[in-house]
């Protein structure tokens, strides 16, 4: 059975920083895409940053970019976000996903089979 599990998720003031963790187990995704997305109450879940691992590619939402930082360490098989200079307007549930081949969209969330459970990252004014 294919899990991802997240950490790292928690409360912290405006223009401080966090950062996520995602290890899968169950399988390796050798050179398919995986991602972050994150979901607000109320609001539709949306794409984060996401990490091409044949092509080493990196992308970005607008909202995040220059601030969130999406990397991999190879030899855990786990990807990380780094979020700096966190604003209120980042609070939601974080998502890691996973695709299972390596021919998705690395910004659509259905080109993506596996997710974990979610952690809550808010963001206090």
């Amino acid at each position: 059975q294919v899990q991802l599990v997240e950490s790292g998720g928690g409360l912290v003031q405006a223009g401080g920083s966090l950062r996520l963790s995602c290890a899968p187990s169950g399988r390796t995704f050798g050179r398919n895409a995986m991602g972050w997305f994150r979901q607000a109450p109320g609001k539709e879940r949306e794409f984060v940053a996401a990490i091409n691992w044949a092509s080493i590619s990196l992308y970005y939402a607008d909202s995040v970019k220059g601030r969130f930082t999406i990397s991999r360490d190879n030899a855990k098989n786990t990807i990380y976000l780094q979020m700096n200079s966190l604003k209120p307007e980042d609070t939601a549930v974080y998502y890691c996903a996973a695709q299972g081949s390596p021919y998705g969209s690395e910004e659509r969330a259905p080109d993506y089979d596996y997710w974990g459970q979610g952690t809550q990252v808010t963001v206090s004014s």
